[in-house]
């Protein structure tokens, strides 16, 4: 397969296509970020690296860092860290309230903030060092030792963080939280706002395409259990009231942040990261959703 002419053939598409969307606004740093920043980068286990654009520059990787939050709690849990989320579609925005009031605090899956909200507070109950400790797992399983956080984007978001506190404060009157809502949502924002590049990315998403060991040196990160129950929690929850639609569109497991990044992978062959920042209506890359629709199609292969 050649990928390279594959991603110059999408580069050349996307430099026609026309967007709607609009850079994240809800975080003041985050609108910033020049609309026009376009990157990609696929990593296939059996031929190296390919690129496009942007893929080298580093951004806020948002939620996605929800899938090395959850990496980390299932390596130190056991099922019963889904007693206190589940693994359903939510169907409503990724900061709903409604929804989380009607299941008593238990968040539907770990994806969207109240999910992700909870596995934070696991972790900060497990580690040590919960912030050192996280970044130091994101250096592992990229061999980059310089990834850190967007000091301004942090602070930021934690500025803005009125509706995920009011997440916290709802599931901590179920018991759902352990710690001080102060600290959950300082970790929470702390992960978020770790910047990374498409290849970072792409290098640090290649484990769950191979079964939980990493391609450099085969050194396991998680149980192929383990990443086979992350890898179909990305394919049904991974884009919130948008997952129908990515599957249906793309095909592949994945991971979208309002940062304009969007991390899948081909379980067995690739992992491939676009990073573009103009975001549709449900808060996903526009361009970056068509860019990984494309690929599917180019190559003729997604996991259906």
């Amino acid at each position: 397969m050649d990928y390279q002419q594959i991603l110059n053939t999408i580069k050349t598409e996307l430099g026609s296509q026309q967007y709607t969307g609009k850079v994240a606004s809800y975080i003041p740093e985050l609108e910033k970020i020049p609309p026009e920043k376009l990157g990609m980068h696929l990593y296939c286990i059996n031929s190296g690296h390919y690129s496009i654009g942007d893929n080298t520059e580093r951004f806020s990787i948002q939620s996605i860092s929800k899938v090395f939050a959850l990496t980390m709690a299932m390596g130190m849990s056991g099922d019963e860290l889904f007693q206190r989320v589940n693994v359903e579609p939510s169907g409503d925005p990724f900061n709903s309230l409604i929804q989380l009031e009607y299941e008593n605090g238990i968040p539907r899956n770990p994806f969207i903030n109240a999910g992700a909200l909870v596995i934070s507070d696991i972790l900060i109950s497990k580690l040590d060092n919960p912030k050192k400790e996280f970044l130091a797992f994101i250096h592992k399983i990229t061999d980059s030792n310089s990834i850190e956080i967007n000091s301004k984007v942090f602070e930021s978001e934690k500025q803005y963080s009125y509706r995920n506190a009011a997440l916290l404060n709802l599931m901590k009157s179920f018991g759902n939280i352990e710690n001080k809502i102060e600290d959950v949502l300082d970790f929470y924002t702390f992960q978020c706002a770790i910047e990374m590049s498409c290849k970072e990315l792409s290098t640090a998403f290649i484990t769950y395409a191979n079964r939980g060991k990493k391609l450099a040196n085969g050194d396991d990160v998680l149980s192929p259990q383990k990443v086979k129950r992350i890898n179909a929690i990305m394919q049904t929850c991974g884009f919130y009231d948008e997952a129908g639609e990515f599957s249906f569109r793309v095909g592949l497991p994945g991971k979208s942040g309002v940062g304009g990044g969007i991390a899948a992978i081909h379980p067995g062959q690739y992992a491939v990261t676009v990073w573009s920042p103009p975001l549709n209506p449900k808060g996903n890359s526009e361009l970056g959703m068509y860019a990984l629709e494309r690929l599917t199609t180019l190559t003729g292969f997604s996991i259906f």
